[in-house]
């Protein structure tokens, strides 16, 4: 049995038809083929599929499609402005933040709302707001610095 749900989803508004049981994970990247959404541990471990839903960093793996209904998402594919990545993104790029790739939609999105809420963080606030988001590969060192870097570019 599917339901209709209306969301907007990076600015646009979408309606669509979902099954009841289906995660936002699930219609970000089979119906709206939004891929930057990462899948990763389905259980809410590892941030992968981490999306704002209001603002908020969220597992898109834990949230049902239906629960989305009337809410915004925006979602990795939303920082690309005018061809030019975010800045978040252009730091991980210049800290070699980025190795395998995986976790980094996650990671970035994560840092994008701690960052809107916080402007200012200091380093161990950073290393706080991305507890939920795994990596295998950068250590986190690299992850920390690109985020500071952004933090001190806005500062500046």
């Amino acid at each position: 049995m599917l339901q209709e749900i209306s969301l907007t989803v990076n600015g646009e508004t979408q309606t669509l038809m979902v099954k009841p049981h289906h995660t936002l994970l699930k219609l970000l990247r089979e119906q709206l083929g939004l891929t930057g959404t990462k899948i990763g541990c389905e259980n809410g471990e590892c941030g992968a599929c981490t999306v704002l839903l209001d603002g908020e960093p969220v597992n898109s793996c834990l949230v049902l499609a239906v629960e989305a209904n009337g809410h915004q998402v925006e979602t990795i594919e939303s920082l690309n402005k005018n061809g030019e990545i975010h800045p978040i993104q252009q730091a991980f790029v210049d800290h070699n933040a980025i190795q395998c790739g995986f976790c980094t939609p996650g990671m970035v999105m994560t840092a994008k709302a701690f960052l809107d809420k916080n402007p200012d963080p200091t380093e161990e606030q950073v290393k706080e707001a991305i507890v939920g988001n795994l990596c295998r590969c950068t250590g986190y060192v690299r992850i920390v610095d690109a985020i500071m870097d952004v933090v001190k570019q806005g500062a500046e």
